[in-house]
């Protein structure tokens, strides 16, 4: 696809975060599932489902506008998706608290590339006067902040705690 202006951006956008968020999506389920933590292991499994509805909202937003919403995919989130399989699920842990904690950071790292994502293609459809967009993409943006400090609560209240045991 040409990008021509700001519209085509916005949609190429769209596409992108729908790649990434699909890509994410899988990951954090097994994040969730190798999680010792009670309470990480269900927010990771919220935060798939939120995923997901994100994943909704892109979907309606591309084909409202007419476009396909599976026809990029985001290299970004494909980096992401190795560093969180190579530094949480597949590195040799001795402790599962320590897994935990990196369970959070790989996570959050994820989270913070779909808060820049959302934010600019808010913000692009906003500037096109499309404000129905930008409202439903900034639920999408403050549902992945409310995930993203929800981890930051799991770590500074059990996990980074569990995990200092020991040193």
């Amino acid at each position: 696809m040409t990008i021509k202006n700001l519209n085509d951006l916005y949609l190429d956008q769209l596409r992108d975060l729908y790649s990434a968020c699909k890509q994410s999506m899988a990951i954090v389920t097994e994040m969730g599932r190798a999680a010792k933590s009670k309470e990480l292991s269900e927010a990771l499994i919220a935060g798939s489902q939120g995923i997901s509805e994100g994943m909704d909202v892109l979907a309606s937003l591309c084909n409202e506008h007419g476009v396909d919403p599976t026809g990029e995919h985001c290299r970004g989130m494909e980096g992401l998706v190795v560093e969180a399989r190579k530094h949480a699920l597949e590195a040799d842990f001795a402790d599962e608290d320590a897994q935990d904690a990196a369970i959070i950071t790989q996570y959050q790292r994820m989270a913070h590339y779909a808060i820049a994502g959302y934010g600019c293609a808010r913000t692009f459809a906003n500037r096109l006067g499309h404000e129905g967009d930008g409202a439903r993409l900034q639920e999408c943006l403050d549902q992945t902040w409310d995930g993203d400090r929800h981890m930051t609560e799991i770590a500074e209240g059990e996990v980074n705690k569990a995990a200092m045991d020991g040193v």
